[in-house]
C-alpha cells in the first residue's frame, strides 16, 4: 500500500510538471493571446 501511495504521489507531481511545461510552451509561442472567453458557459443545442 505504501509503495502505491509513493508511486501515485510521484506520478501526480510528474503530471503537474508536464502540464506546466506545456502551458509555458503554448504561452511563449503566442504571448499576446489571452484566454478570451475560455471558461464561460455557452448555450449548445
Amino acid at each position: 500500500m505504501r509503495a502505491a501511495m509513493i508511486y501515485q504521489h510521484r506520478t501526480a507531481g510528474g503530471n503537474r510538471a508536464i502540464a506546466q511545461a506545456m502551458n509555458n510552451k503554448i504561452n511563449n509561442a503566442n504571448p499576446d493571446d489571452d484566454d478570451g472567453a475560455a471558461g464561460t458557459l455557452a448555450l449548445v443545442g
